[in-house]
């Protein structure tokens, strides 16, 4: 009887395992370009970064949805964009000091664990856009805070869903070296695409006035297969002129406004 229960497991595991690697295989993301920026926040204010922002950007369909990542002093990882969560410095802090701190809508501060489940969870259109913030302590702890981040993406078999992007280079290599098939974006606008290429990052996620000083690195990152991203394009005009320019993502805090550019610029071809 054991032997049979133990044929019935191991035929459940590999079949679940299966299941999931076609669900995944056969997913489409929405290719609209819409990034909501720490989610989609702002219409209906709720916090940034919030669980309640991703799932909204979800509902919307978007293309993607940005959040960043910090590690407290007992190496948890945690959603919040600034180094200091209500004054504290979220590095020097522990994760059971942060968590009686309630967001604006009642949610305490997300951990990455939590909002990643959240956002792979009934989604089938929308990528987790992982920001790595640069460490506040030291560039070995930011390397130490990437090698966690890919170990609980692995671990939670989240790596279809995710892009990272950061403004530390170093973290990219260090994601690119841990997995070479990660997706990567840089985010500080001092490389160009040629040089992304060479160190094997996918993407220039860089703002939107980078492009406006180097023109030309729109077609040298098209010429390499570089992906354009611009950031953050809150105005019609500067998003009908990413459009125009041909940018695979516009990352933004206004994705209902970008949806209506993109139907009329669409409309207008």
């Amino acid at each position: 009887m054991r032997f049979i229960s133990q044929l019935l497991i191991l035929f459940c595991m590999t079949f679940c395992s299966t299941s999931k690697k076609l669900q995944l295989k056969d997913m489409e993301f929405a290719d609209n370009g819409i990034i909501c920026h720490r989610g989609a926040w702002k219409k209906n204010t709720f916090p940034e970064n919030s669980i309640a922002a991703l799932k909204h950007a979800i509902k919307l369909k978007s293309a993607g949805s940005e959040f960043d990542v910090q590690m407290t002093a007992d190496d948890l990882l945690v959603i919040n964009h600034d180094a200091t969560f209500n004054n504290f410095k979220i590095e020097k802090t522990n994760y059971s000091d942060l968590i009686d701190i309630k967001l604006s809508n009642g949610e305490m501060l997300p951990t990455l664990r939590d909002y990643i489940t959240a956002g792979i969870t009934n989604n089938s259109t929308t990528r987790l856009i992982c920001e790595i913030k640069p460490s506040i302590i030291s560039k070995e702890r930011a390397k130490l805070i990437a090698t966690n981040v890919v170990k609980l993406v692995h671990e939670l078999n989240a790596e279809h869903y995710i892009v990272y992007i950061s403004f530390d280079y170093d973290i990219l290599l260090k994601i690119i070296e841990l997995n070479p098939y990660s997706k990567t974006q840089y985010l500080e606008g001092d490389k160009t695409p040629d040089q992304l290429k060479k160190d094997g990052i996918g993407g220039a996620d860089y703002h939107f006035s980078v492009y406006n000083s180097h023109p030309e690195w729109i077609e040298s990152a098209k010429k390499n297969n570089i992906v354009l991203n611009a950031w953050t394009v809150n105005e019609a005009s500067d998003m009908d002129d990413l459009l125009a320019k041909g940018f695979n993502y516009i990352t933004t805090n206004e994705p209902e406004l970008l949806s209506e550019r993109i139907k009329i610029f669409k409309s207008l071809k």
